[in-house]
């Protein structure tokens, strides 16, 4: 990719590529702790709600008080944003409304936006890309989170010539995981209450892990860039292992595909609790066809492990780096004026779905909650229905009854329609209706 030959050439003409980053998090921590080692890269300034939290990650990573005094941190992230020493922002506070209004910030500024944030890029991202494409700035995903990952993927195989048949990722999957609450999500981790709270581990977030919704939304991330799609059904979450991949990710009855041409989860344990052998957890793959018999042929000569027709194969990562990959994306738009992915249309949704009975005069509690999970869905199918957007599901008050595994609809709840990411959203509806 030639990036870190380009960063030099910056920095060889006293012109650092220079960031501003949005939630000194998790991801942001990760992100930050690669920057010393990464001449030619700095941070100008940290947007956070807590400037102690910000300064405390910061060392917490390694950080020098040097680098740390020449850093300017800041509770206004949309003034950073504008200010002029800022050429690439990065939005990591995994807040779907506020991702929004920080992306767009972004481009009116003229600055390329890279998007940690997938629940914002899911619930808007293909007119924020759109918007961005019409500035000419760079709108992008994270590197180093699965769906850049499997982006990538995906890119190689179709610059290849290979016919993609499906592209995903890992997880550990139980159908019971959809009914998990914040209340109940230790025991599925086998960890106690207490063992959480000294690892600084936060229910709700790692309930929405559990529970399938942050697969959905992955999923949607890589369907609405890649122009694959969702099963009609969303994700079924096949046990699969590696050795085994080429074999199970075939469509039709021949596999546990529904259509070549399709995003999909794999399951590191069995229905039974059994776990997979040589499993994919952490990792993200593509599926392949040969495109004629001497490429297939190809295969076999070169020990490509493939289907028993000999013309699928799978290419997979076994595990992601989050944070510490960042730097990808960033410098790609920097120095390439690209993104490591970004949404191309709307083909994928993430629906608000109930987890038990929902009354009529419940405050729905988002992400990872007590209330409804993420359901992945094609996006024809979400805009038919009226469905909620998960990124949209948190302190919203039911005016209707939801039975148990229905999906929850704009007509089952009050939206607040003066909400800029309300309307911002239904605004991204039309455009790609």
């Amino acid at each position: 990719m030639n990036l870190h030959r380009l960063l030099q050439k910056r920095l060889a003409a006293g012109r650092p590529v220079r960031v501003g980053l949005i939630g000194a998090g998790k991801f942001g921590s990760m992100f930050l702790s690669q920057v010393p080692t990464t001449q030619g890269l700095e941070v100008a300034a940290i947007a956070d709600l807590s400037l102690d939290r910000a300064k405390a990650a910061c060392r917490n990573v390694g950080w020098t008080e040097e680098r740390i005094a020449a850093t300017r941190f800041t509770d206004d992230a949309m003034g950073m944003i504008a200010s002029a020493d800022v050429e690439v922002v990065v939005e990591a506070t995994g807040h779907a409304p506020a991702g929004i209004g920080h992306a767009r910030q972004a481009i009116r500024n003229g600055k390329h936006i890279v998007m940690v944030n997938v629940e914002a890029d899911v619930l808007a991202g293909p007119l924020l890309a759109k918007e961005a494409e019409q500035a000419g700035t760079v709108y992008s995903l994270a590197y180093g989170d699965q769906p850049a990952l499997i982006y990538e993927l995906v890119d190689w195989a179709r610059a290849c010539g290979f016919n993609v048949i499906a592209a995903g990722k890992g997880t550990k999957y139980m159908p019971e995981y959809h009914a998990s609450t914040p209340d109940t999500v230790w025991g599925f981790y086998g960890l106690t209450p207490e063992e959480a709270r000294i690892g600084g581990m936060n229910p709700q977030m790692f309930n929405s892990f559990l529970d399938g919704t942050k697969s959905g939304i992955e999923m949607a991330a890589v369907a609405n860039a890649t122009g694959l799609t969702p099963a009609p059904d969303g994700l079924a979450f096949p046990p699969c292992g590696t050795h085994e991949l080429a074999d199970i990710l075939r469509p039709g009855n021949l596999g546990a595909l529904h259509h070549a041409g399709q995003v999909e989860v794999i399951s590191s344990v069995h229905r039974d609790g059994g776990e997979v052998k040589n499993d994919l957890r952490w990792g993200v793959y593509v599926a392949f066809e040969a495109p004629n018999d001497y490429a297939a042929r190809c295969f076999k000569e070169y020990g490509v492990v493939t289907d028993p027709s000999g013309k699928i194969s799978v290419l997979y990562r076994p595990f992601h780096l989050i944070g510490l990959e960042l730097n990808v994306s960033i410098l790609s738009a920097a120095l390439r004026n690209e993104a490591t992915g970004a949404a191309t249309g709307f083909r994928g949704d993430v629906v608000s779905t109930a987890k038990r009975d929902l009354k009529a005069g419940e405050i729905l509690d988002g992400e990872g909650g007590a209330c409804v999970w993420g359901r992945l869905m094609p996006a024809a199918d979400s805009l038919r229905r009226g469905g909620l957007p998960i990124g949209l599901a948190n302190r919203v008050p039911l005016i209707r009854d939801v039975p148990a595994g229905m999906p929850v609809t704009w007509a089952d709840v009050r939206m607040d329609e003066a909400d800029a990411a309300y309307r911002y959203r239904r605004d991204m509806e039309a455009a790609f209706a």
